[in-house]
């Protein structure tokens, strides 16, 4: 079958064996480009897996599914205590990263990694479940009061999943956003676009040592900034002016769950209950064979793509 796997820092299309072994058979229906799959592909990341870990589709009985790309040990202290994105396995659990991910035709994954998809939520802007459930982590990590003040830095897929969640705890919300598009994206999601005064909670979705120190440049004394970011380059941190505001960091990675509840399940719903999540981040689907276009299109942001997604 047709597969996207990273070769020569690019994503190539090529011919993998078709899935086999346990786990249930699910035919791909939409892969969402991550910027952690073209940082990988950038960084020359010695990945022989097909990539693709923001997944949906349907299964053999005809059920639509999202994916939640973590196949944890379900056995170690992590997984043990319900925080399997901390399974000892790391991102060997990934599927993308260090198993088979979702840019092929179709993919056999562990019956626990299904999300089945509420009713009103299509399955071909289901991949964007993963994305959204890294905010919804996040955001309730980050614990925001119904009156706080929320600004998010960053109007990447991340960014603006931070405000669609952040939404839904508070009225004010205001997004730092480099280009047109994607602040386009975050006024209609509901975020106003220019800062005024300090924030109660700051979310740095960029991941750069500018960003950290605008994150804490917005807060008042004693807020709280969420780093929902993956810093590939490492971080400097204004240590001075963390401290002398006493701000909180709180770090996310990836998703879970809480309570009874996965991350992915909430995301799932809230998609469901706002259509205007997958209107506003999808700018862009193309066909398998068309992948190294689309990989293309995901890395020239001024262009105006916010996700870019892969449809088999």
């Amino acid at each position: 079958m047709k597969a996207v796997r990273c070769k020569d820092h690019k994503a190539c299309l090529t011919h993998v064996p078709q899935p086999a072994g346990d786990g249930v058979r699910v035919r791909i229906a939409a892969a969402g480009i991550c910027g952690s799959d073209l940082h990988m592909i950038a960084m020359g990341y010695p990945n022989p897996f097909t990539l693709g870990h923001e997944i949906s589709g349907i299964t053999d009985n005809g059920t639509l599914v999202a994916i939640e790309p973590i196949a944890a040990c379900g056995h170690c202290p992590g997984c043990a205590r319900g925080e399997y994105n901390l399974c000892v396995l790391g991102a060997k659990a990934i599927l993308g990263v260090g198993q088979d991910g979702g840019m092929a035709e179709e993919l056999i994954v562990p019956e626990r990694c299904l999300v089945p998809l509420p009713s009103g939520l299509a399955v071909q802007d289901a991949c964007l479940v993963e994305p959204l459930a890294v905010a919804v982590h996040g955001i309730a990590m980050a614990r925001p009061g119904h009156r706080d003040r929320v600004a998010i830095v960053g109007g990447g897929t991340i960014g603006l999943c931070a405000v669609a969640m952040a939404r839904l705890a508070t009225q004010e919300v205001c997004l730092l956003a480099r280009h047109d598009p994607q602040k386009a994206a975050g006024e209609r999601l509901g975020a106003t676009l220019t800062p005024t005064g300090e924030y109660d909670l700051v979310i740095d979705c960029a991941g750069t040592s500018e960003s950290i120190a605008e994150a804490v440049r917005l807060c008042r004394p004693g807020a709280t900034v969420l780093l929902l970011a993956t810093y590939w380059e490492g971080l400097v941190l204004p240590a001075f002016e963390v401290s002398m505001k006493q701000l909180r960091l709180v770090s996310s990675a990836n998703y879970c769950r809480q309570g009874l509840s996965r991350d992915v399940d909430i995301a799932a719903a809230a998609m469901a209950q706002n259509p205007r999540i997958a209107d506003c981040l999808i700018t862009h689907r193309l066909p398998l064979d068309a992948a190294e276009e689309a990989f293309a299109i995901a890395a020239d942001r001024k262009a105006g793509a916010i996700k870019v997604t892969i449809n088999p």
